[in-house]
């Protein structure tokens, strides 16, 4: 029996709490990785982690805002200090809600910019100095609206820009040092928050179903299994690419946004 793909490696998951980063998070644990959790819910951290350690992997956890840069610095030290190191990163904490523009606040704007693209930034440049050079990957999470948008996710959707502009930005600067840099954008992702809130009738679901390509909403295994590629010596020519996992979502025309208004 062959050994786990990422033994050895260690990772460093923003957002770990629930959602797809937990499931990205799991994924990268049950191939051998130790793992370090963040997010502002400790008890939701507790959850996480008592999951990973169930299924048998090695994990810890921090509270921490990712709009809180020393914060983010300081769990960065207490991930490498206890697990002797760092080779990937996973950047996903993240802050929805449906508003149209009219009725969207500065500050609702600003906060889904702080936590999605400012916290991305945050984690970014304070892994840099402690990750595995050369070998380390940064893996963040964009979403589809930022290249195709969406009734009442105009801040969403600029947040994820950022992010997919980040990305490239990083991964053209540290790609020398041997550090790749990729996002993930899923799209409809089932039993998840977001989608929780943007579809909210079975009517809506059902539209937004049949107008994927894909004919289906996609699972947290499947970004999941495409993190985990990013992530190992599979993918190490791939660096500054924003991948969608979403069953042709970005591909479709306004047939798929009018199902998921």
């Amino acid at each position: 029996m062959s050994a786990p793909e990422l033994a050895g490696k260690v990772a460093f998951v923003a957002g770990g709490s629930s959602g797809i980063n937990l499931a990205i998070a799991r994924r990268l644990s049950r191939e051998g990785a130790r793992v370090m959790l963040i997010s502002r819910d400790a008890e939701r951290l507790r959850s996480a982690a008592k999951l990973i350690a169930n299924d048998g992997g090695e994990v810890a956890w921090a509270a921490c805002d990712v709009r809180d840069s020393p914060g983010v610095a300081a769990a960065l030290r207490t991930c490498v200090e206890q697990f002797g190191g760092l080779d990937l990163v996973i950047s996903g904490a993240a802050g929805n809600f449906v508003a149209p523009a009219t009725r969207l606040s500065p500050n609702g704007f600003r906060t889904v910019v702080d936590i999605d693209l400012v916290g991305t930034y945050h984690v970014a440049k304070h892994s840099y100095p402690f990750l595995t050079k050369p070998g380390a990957s940064i893996l963040s999470i964009s979403a589809p609206m930022a290249d195709r948008p969406m009734p009442g996710q105009a801040h969403v959707a600029s947040a994820k820009a950022g992010i997919n502009a980040l990305t490239r930005s990083l991964a053209l600067e540290w790609a020398a040092a041997g550090v790749r840099v990729n996002a993930i954008s899923p799209g409809f992702i089932a039993e998840t928050e977001g989608v929780a809130r943007l579809i909210d009738t079975a009517e809506k679901a059902e539209r937004l179903q049949r107008a994927i390509p894909a004919q289906r909403l996609g699972s947290k295994a499947d970004v999941a299994e495409l993190a985990l590629f990013l992530c190992t010596a599979r993918a190490e020519y791939i660096t500054g690419a924003v991948i969608a996992c979403d069953g042709g979502w970005s591909l479709a025309g306004p047939s798929v946004l009018d199902a998921a208004g």
